[in-house]
């Protein structure tokens, strides 16, 4: 994989970064320019922002926390892609005071929509960053992941009460505010106007597989990286992924 990030790192973005290194390689062709404009909202410290300027793109990333983006800043010059990398604060409801309105090739929406107070009006805005034709990449806690992950810890009551509560929160101490289905996501991504290109499970198994294992046992990361790999686009794993990734497209790939 071409992305630098740590072995047991990869374990929790393999999935994302192969699907959105794919998005933005179609992107790119279909354009036919030398670089792309994307768009990292709640981008934060550059965990994406920075590899996909190491791709020769040009990414604005927009986080609420100026620790993030002083981190982000000290990364993207660690990395060599600080003249790529252009950090700004704001969020995703007030988006447009700090960004340009239809001006980007690719949105990232990773980690954002669990914490914003209207999670359609998040992706609507996300959607309005695009430009004619364009990809938003959609990245939400899994709520099928925090029910199981829950009940094999032993705590059925919060499992069940995960299960049950409107927003997949197990109980007061939960720190993810509010967590989503492959379902809900799709459908806020396709009430935005997009057509769903590709729906991903992830972290299916990472989380449940204990660390010292996965550290200790010979082989064990990389064959743990392709079994999420095979299960990741098979829909019966995203009901019991810790997280969910939508690929959204504002027109057909080429050749589709």
């Amino acid at each position: 994989m071409s992305d630098p990030m740590r072995p047991r790192a990869s374990l929790r973005t393999a999935v994302v970064w192969e699907v959105l290194q794919d998005a933005l390689d179609r992107r790119l062709k279909a354009t036919g320019r030398d670089s792309l404009d994307v768009l990292d909202t709640g981008g934060g410290s550059g965990n994406f922002a920075v590899p996909v300027a190491r791709l020769g793109h040009r990414v604005t990333v927009v986080d609420p926390s100026p620790n993030a983006l002083f981190a982000l800043e000290r990364r993207a010059a660690e990395a060599g892609v600080a003249d790529r990398v252009r950090g700004v604060q704001g969020d995703a409801h007030g988006l447009f005071d700090v960004v340009e309105r239809g001006g980007y090739d690719v949105v990232l929406c990773h980690g954002v929509l669990e914490y914003v107070d209207d999670p359609a009006e998040g992706v609507r805005n996300a959607v309005a960053a695009l430009r004619s034709e364009g990809v938003l990449s959609l990245l939400a806690a899994g709520l099928g992941g925090a029910v199981l992950a829950r009940a094999l810890a032993g705590h059925f009551k919060e499992a069940k009460q995960a299960l049950e509560n409107p927003d997949g929160r197990w109980g007061s101490g939960d720190p993810v505010p509010r967590r989503f289905t492959a379902d809900q996501l799709t459908a806020l991504v396709e009430g935005a106007g997009l057509r769903v290109g590709a729906v991903h499970g992830v972290r299916v198994f990472a989380d449940l597989v204990p660390g010292v294992l996965v550290d200790t046992e010979p082989g064990a990361l990389d064959a743990l990286l392709r079994l999420e790999a095979a299960a990741a686009e098979l829909p019966a794993f995203h009901s019991v992924a810790t997280q969910l990734h939508v690929l959204g497209e504002t027109a057909v790939s080429p050749g589709a």
